[in-house]
């Protein structure tokens, strides 16, 4: 595992933070960026958390969600809490993989495509994955699942005899290499840039769950879904953790307690939504419908390929979570 280094000014910022937030008795009012659409249920949920986390601290901690990349741009928001410029944020899990490749543990296709068995594949991921994110000075309070991942294009596509050549949006190594491996050329964009890199056509193409398409009314510039359902990858709420370690008992509990609950309804919504953006799609026009069994098939050859590489650059702690998940 990667071992996180902070600087001086970054330990006295997070540790500034930690100390004023309540030892002085006051409510400490915390910033809390989110990457996707105050719309999206996972920033909904980000809304939910702070309710309840108001509610458990007794008022000691007062967050303030900033969805959209509002405050800070998605790919910024790790920096931004690892470093104490924030003491709290959201981020999907596996962006973090090029840094540290244990973090792909949810994009591992078709291992775990159903929500009780990526609950599952979660459980057996949780305290390695912790182990990981202390030595990047993070503590996660909370994960949620996308629903499936599946191919937007502005075609049919029935094999990678139909990918070749075409801009595919990728939003971590994962998809960057389903997109090379079908001949695609990817272009790092974030959610809240999708929009616009569609209409420009920076990007016709990109692998993701119905509620992407859904939060950026992509039948506005794409016409076919394909549902594979390779995945369902995880977002997570993360702390500081300086701000963290420096929270009363109390405090901690009720963050906790607050997050264990947040996670629970947001992984129920995200169930409940999934049928919900496959009829949306449709309704506003688009084909929605399963990958053909040829470009499935290729699709799960390059699912093997990308686990055995994984499973490379993971080392032992990652053939520990997929042991641990088998075993169960």
């Amino acid at each position: 595992m990667k071992t996180y280094v902070k600087t001086a000014s970054a330990m006295a910022i997070g540790l500034t933070a930690a100390s004023g937030a309540w030892a002085d008795g006051h409510a400490q009012s915390w910033d809390m960026p989110m990457a996707y659409a105050a719309t999206n249920y996972h920033s909904e949920h980000g809304v939910i958390f702070a309710d309840k986390v108001r509610e458990y601290t007794d008022g000691a901690i007062d967050i303030t969600v900033h969805p959209g990349g509002s405050l800070f741009g998605g790919g910024d928001i790790k920096r931004a809490i690892q470093t104490g410029q924030v003491p709290i944020g959201e981020r999907f899990m596996s962006a973090h993989a090029n840094e540290a490749p244990l973090l792909a543990w949810d994009n591992l296709p078709f291992l775990a495509t159903t929500y009780e068995d990526n609950a599952k594949l979660w459980e057996a991921a949780r305290d390695t994955v912790n182990a990981q994110l202390a030595d990047l000075n993070l503590v996660a309070l909370y994960t949620c699942p996308w629903p499936g991942q599946g191919f937007y294009f502005n075609k049919e596509v029935a094999s990678s005899a139909d990918t070749q050549g075409i801009k595919f949006r990728s939003y971590n190594s994962a998809t960057a290499t389903f997109a090379e491996e079908l001949g695609m050329i990817p272009v790092q964009i974030e959610a809240a840039e999708l929009s616009q890199a569609l209409a420009t056509g920076v990007a016709s193409a990109f692998i993701s769950s119905g509620s992407t398409g859904y939060d950026r009314k992509v039948w506005e510039h794409l016409s076919h879904y394909y549902k594979v359902n390779a995945w369902l990858p995880r977002n997570y709420v993360m702390v500081n953790t300086q701000v963290w370690d420096g929270l009363d008992d109390d405090v901690r509990a009720g963050l906790q307690k607050a997050a264990d609950e947040t996670a629970a309804s947001c992984a129920a919504k995200s169930a409940e939504l999934s049928n919900f953006y496959f009829d949306e799609l449709a309704k506003n026009g688009m084909t929605v419908e399963d990958a053909g069994p040829d470009f499935l098939a290729e699709l799960e050859a390059i699912g093997a390929k990308m686990t055995a590489e994984w499973l490379e650059t993971a080392g032992a702690d990652g053939q520990a979570i997929l042991d641990a998940y088998k075993a169960n």
